[in-house]
């Protein structure tokens, strides 16, 4: 048995014709009269077909497996009941070598990545700075799919320099070809390379919502982190920071990130924009931290996260996790013998809601979630020149993000007033738990820094009777099996141990 990636790749490239449709310029014939060279037979059809692909990523196979393959296995997060959905074996790292989280998100990026080779195989390079911009968004997708795809099955670079395997390296449309494998390191340089023709393809004017040479030159600051080449991470977040498009939100505004349409917010970088059309309601990745009329409200921040962030009452990221108290028979908070409110509880855990993923223009449920943005450039730098001895430099921007936060005086670092840390390494690596959290990276900025995941707080995480749960970075679960199905269809994959 074969996978047919073409029955899965006409459906998303005709719908995208017909939302292209009310183009003067186009002209779309019925579903039953369209073939895959006749979608892709014209530039139309081609910028057709890459809207298809971005779709692949909106799809909540995708954008919300990926949130809880990566964010649920951190210490950001605090489960507070057990549940048959396979999220809970994400969180509580006891995977499945078949469980559906893994399965649809590994099938909706090899169909990303299909559609992405359709459209590179039959675009030629030259003909219009338009149709490049297509082409290089393709070759962005393309890298982008493969990074999420090594970040969740591969074991992170920096552990052994790339040598453990990787993913499947797909650069063509031949569905009978059936590759084995590649290693982690061979999966990166394909990322680089894919990253660094995106960016000489594609020009800088796009929006937020779509690839352009600074989202490029983003996700190479990310990927050459993550491969600790220190001097090119910090290379690409400078072009990215120098280039002028992007500037930090204002502190007033921090606490209202999330809440704007990513077109409206100068930080973003590039995000999978979600309209209201696209709310998922319950389904969304808000849902789990949430309940405000839609969403089940059963994920909340953890006790060590709101540990660290209380250490400085007027940091205004405190603002993203909403307290929630018992009420009165007439609605007003209740409070206990000591006059203080009353901390609502689900089983026992007290209900601290998150609220990155709610409220995107007033919509409860609604979220584009952000992949890059401007703030994690800095960090990116400050964490690169940390590993490089530029310790002044590193504390320089961590700071900025802090004064961006609120803070100020004695809650800024120095040489002189490190605040109980050993290194600067230790900071950057506290301010991007801070600044990021909920975004999906703290699990690999644990785990690629070689640290343990220590998740010593209340949650269904904690086997009976214990109070503890720490996960080295040396732990098979740090990555995810292959999926059973996959390695049926292929027997050439190799399972993680």
């Amino acid at each position: 048995m074969k996978f047919n990636f073409k029955k899965y790749l006409y459906p998303a490239i005709l719908s995208a014709l017909v939302l292209a449709g009310c183009s003067d310029n186009l002209e779309v014939e019925p579903y039953d009269g369209l073939t895959i060279d006749q979608t892709t037979g014209t530039p139309e059809g081609l910028k057709a077909a890459t809207i298809g692909n971005y779709n692949y990523i909106k799809d909540s196979y995708y954008t919300r497996n990926f949130h809880m393959l990566a964010e649920y296995p951190a210490d950001n997060v605090a489960l507070s009941g057990t549940t048959t959905d396979p999220l809970f074996y994400a969180y509580n790292y006891q995977h499945l070598t078949a469980m559906s989280i893994t399965g649809n998100f590994f099938r909706k990026a090899y169909q990303a990545i299909y559609g992405t080779n359709v459209v590179i195989e039959k675009l030629q390079e030259g003909q219009s700075a338009d149709l490049d911009q297509v082409l290089g968004e393709n070759y962005f997708l393309r890298a982008m799919v493969h990074f999420d795809l090594v970040n969740i099955f591969g074991r992170p670079y920096a552990q052994d320099q790339g040598a453990s395997p990787g993913v499947m390296i797909r650069d063509n449309t031949d569905i009978n070809d059936l590759p084995p494998r590649s290693t982690v390191k061979e999966t990166y340089a394909f990322i680089v390379k894919d990253l660094e023709k995106a960016s000489n393809l594609m020009g800088s004017t796009k929006g937020s919502s779509f690839a352009s040479r600074e989202v490029a030159y983003a996700l190479l600051s990310r990927v050459h982190l993550y491969m600790e080449n220190n001097e090119k991470a910090i290379e690409y977040a400078d072009l990215v920071i120098n280039s002028g498009r992007y500037t930090l939100l204002a502190t007033a505004d921090l606490p209202n990130y999330f809440t704007y349409a990513n077109e409206t917010n100068k930080e973003t970088i590039f995000a999978i924009r979600h309209t209201l059309q696209d709310d998922q309601t319950w389904g969304s990745i808000g849902s789990m931290y949430l309940s405000d009329g839609v969403g089940y409200g059963e994920m909340y921040a953890s006790e060590s996260y709101r540990n660290l962030i209380d250490k400085f009452q007027e940091d205004k990221r405190r603002d993203f996790i909403v307290p929630v108290y018992e009420k009165d028979a007439d609605g007003s908070i209740k409070t206990g013998p000591d006059g203080k409110p009353v901390l609502a509880t689900r089983n026992g855990y007290p209900k601290y809601y998150i609220t990155k993923y709610s409220y995107q223009e007033g919509v409860v449920s609604l979220s584009s979630p952000v992949y890059l943005r401007l703030a994690e450039m800095y960090l990116n730098r400050a964490e690169a020149n940390a590993k490089l001895g530029n310790d002044a430099a590193a504390l320089e921007d961590v700071n900025l993000i802090r004064r961006r936060a609120g803070l100020s005086g004695d809650a800024l670092f120095s040489a002189s007033n490190m605040l109980g840390y050993a290194n600067a390494l230790d900071i950057v690596l506290d301010e991007r738990r801070l600044e990021l959290a909920w975004e999906a990276q703290r699990k690999y900025d644990v785990f690629r820094n070689k640290r343990t995941m220590v998740r010593n707080y209340p949650g269904t995480h904690l086997a009976s009777g214990t109070n503890t749960q720490e996960i080295p970075y040396t732990h098979p679960r740090v990555v995810y099996f292959i999926p059973e199905q996959e390695i049926i269809l292929n027997p050439k994959l190799e399972q993680n141990p």
